[in-house]
């Protein structure tokens, strides 16, 4: 059987997997991926790709092509929920409530403070093949669709993977040093023993993607999800455009979700679907050109284990999320961001291999609570009808008579409205989730991290309000700062590839000179940089970083090269070579020298 030698092998092409490939390229490590399917997913399923995720697409050079072909902003700054969408009923398509979503279109001024990367939304359909043809320009030849994982097996040295050429027929091995399961679970997890734990069989749902023009009915170009409350049959539907030129209300294609009582026999039936997509929107036998029909499960699970021995499981492999939120493959691509740094340190000889093992640690609380959070977002949309009165097992005309009372002029109404509008603004939690999606932390105790208290008082919101810190375990924050060239940039674009990153005060002379020298004793790659008002390498002119940093001016903080905090001083100290050696050398897993300072 031929075989084929390669650092590290990705089992799987859809968004984990592509972006592992892409950000290995980057970092020199050598690796092949390798998918059972002919192609790139053909399903709209994920679309939402939040700030933390753009800025990981925007490291590997496909960001620019997704906001050019994703959603405009000003097409997704707003949710809404109507009643209806078109039929003959009074008010029938009347909306009953808006939230801001993901910022607002960038118009928040707490998401533009966090990020340079606005959130955007682009089908997966359309985001992965622009993934697909990045990694394989990165990597040439070395991403393979239509081909199979038959057998793993591994020992304290590596892995051999059996792999099937399934166009060509043939079987070859593949021996890596590491693999990363990004297959959703379908083959490596199980095969390893892994089981995925939580909530399964939350609801069935079906999701039908279809051509059709709607513009006559879906007002408010500003509003990105509809979620439609269907009189009869009492269930809450949705409605997202999926362009692929037009957005908003022009939309030329859409995807609309269904639900069905589990085992309901009707939802197997492609032509009962169909019909009840029809009632449920109102449209009648408007023209609608259905490409797929997908019947899913809604559940929210993770992997009892996230690394066995030599392989790492990723993105649905790992966790699988009820849309609510978009958290899912935005989780898969930080997934890939965390442990391509590690494995790029270790197959470079700068980190032991125990660095490994932090991945598990740091990823899978952030995981769980991104799925908990999925979950509850998914619940609340539910209870907000029993809210409203509206019941799958009432008439329609009864479930009409309550959603009028939403705009009903008698005041014996308005404490029911008042309840509708407590209940609807609660889902914010899903749209505002701002600390979810951006202000997820790495402080595990075994961590790659050098631990420190949390002194700040608590958050007054930890779900929704994303407080930026320099403390250990944290992401670096963002801040607009000048070089020498007067040109402004990001804090975040100061951490470059594969490289650590100290950023000191502007007095903090011993600091960088400590920097420079633990860098070349450790051969670790490290770029040191000052920052100050006034003085520094960088100047920060609106001081939003000295805002933000949490050190003095005689103070450092070190970056990992996937922006997380590291370490940090904040102030002078004694041996400030000491310190930043000790430092590293636990965040790498490295042994001190003997008698080093």
């Amino acid at each position: 059987m031929d075989a084929i030698e390669v650092p590290v092998l990705i089992v799987g092409g859809g968004g984990a997997g592509l972006t592992a490939s892409m950000l290995l390229s980057q970092l020199g490590v050598e690796s092949l991926l390798v998918n059972a399917r002919p192609s790139t997913s053909d399903l709209p399923k994920a679309h939402v790709l939040n700030q933390r995720a753009m800025e990981i697409l925007g490291d590997v050079g496909v960001a620019e092509d997704i906001y050019a072909r994703g959603t405009p902003l000003e097409n997704m700054q707003a949710t809404a929920w109507y009643a209806g969408f078109a039929g003959a009923e009074e008010g029938c398509g009347r909306k009953i409530a808006q939230l801001e979503a993901w910022g607002a279109g960038f118009t928040n001024p707490d998401w533009i403070a966090a990020s340079p990367r606005p959130s955007t939304n682009l089908p997966q359909i359309r985001l992965e093949p622009i993934l697909r043809e990045r990694a394989e320009k990165l990597a040439p030849g070395r991403v393979r669709f239509s081909h199979e994982v038959v057998g793993l097996r591994q020992n304290g040295h590596g892995v051999t993977t059996t792999v099937r050429d399934l166009d060509a027929g043939r079987e070859y091995e593949v021996r890596s040093r590491f693999v990363l399961a990004c297959d959703g679970g379908r083959t490596i997890g199980p095969a390893l023993g892994v089981e995925m734990e939580g909530a399964r069989d939350v609801a069935q749902e079906i999701s039908i993607h279809m051509t059709a023009d709607l513009s006559r009915w879906a007002r408010d170009p500003e509003v990105l999800i509809r979620w439609i409350w269907v009189a009869d049959p009492g269930s809450l539907c949705v409605l997202v455009p999926m362009g692929p030129e037009r957005w908003g209300p022009d939309s030329e294609e859409w995807v609309f979700h269904l639900n069905y009582p589990s085992n309901d026999p009707r939802a197997l039936d492609d032509g009962v679907i169909e019909a009840d997509m029809r009632q449920a929107l109102g449209i009648g036998d408007h023209p609608v050109r259905i490409h797929k029909i997908t019947r899913w499960s809604l559940e929210g699970v993770v992997a009892s284990r996230l690394q066995v021995g030599r392989v790492f499981l990723l993105g649905d492999a790992a966790h699988r999320h009820p849309p609510t939120g978009g958290l899912g493959l935005n989780s898969a691509i930080q997934d890939a961001h965390n442990i391509c740094w590690k494995l790029a340190a270790v197959l470079g000889g700068h980190a032991s291999e125990s660095l490994l093992e932090t991945y598990e640690p740091e990823r899978k609380p952030v995981v769980q609570q991104n799925v908990d959070c999925s979950v509850e977002s998914a619940l609340n949309q539910m209870s907000v009808g029993q809210t409203l009165g509206v019941r799958p097992d009432a008439s329609g005309e009864q479930n009409w008579s309550c959603l009028q009372r939403l705009w009903s002029d008698d005041p014996s109404d308005r404490a029911f409205r008042r309840a509708a509008r407590r209940a609807l603004a609660t889902q914010s939690m899903e749209f505002n989730e701002h600390n979810v999606e951006y202000g997820y932390t790495y402080a595990a105790a075994d961590a790659a991290i050098v631990p420190e208290q949390d002194t700040r008082p608590p958050s007054p919101d930890p779900r929704r309000i994303y407080r930026p810190s320099t403390l250990p375990g944290h992401a670096l924050p963002h801040a607009w700062v000048e070089g020498e060239d007067g040109r402004r940039r990001s804090t975040l674009d100061l951490v470059r590839p594969g490289r650590f990153l100290l950023i000191t005060g502007e007095r903090a002379g011993d600091w960088a000179d400590a920097g420079r020298v633990v860098a070349r004793d450790l051969a670790v790659a490290l770029d040191v940089v000052s920052i100050g008002h006034t003085d520094g390498d960088y100047f920060d002119p609106r001081s939003s970083w000295v805002k933000q940093r949490e050190i003095a001016p005689e103070g450092a903080v070190l970056v990992r090269p996937d922006r997380f905090v590291a370490w940090r001083s904040l102030g002078a100290c004694d041996s400030p070579e000491g310190e930043l050696r000790r430092a590293l050398s636990h965040v790498l897993r490295r042994e001190m020298a003997e008698g080093a300072p």
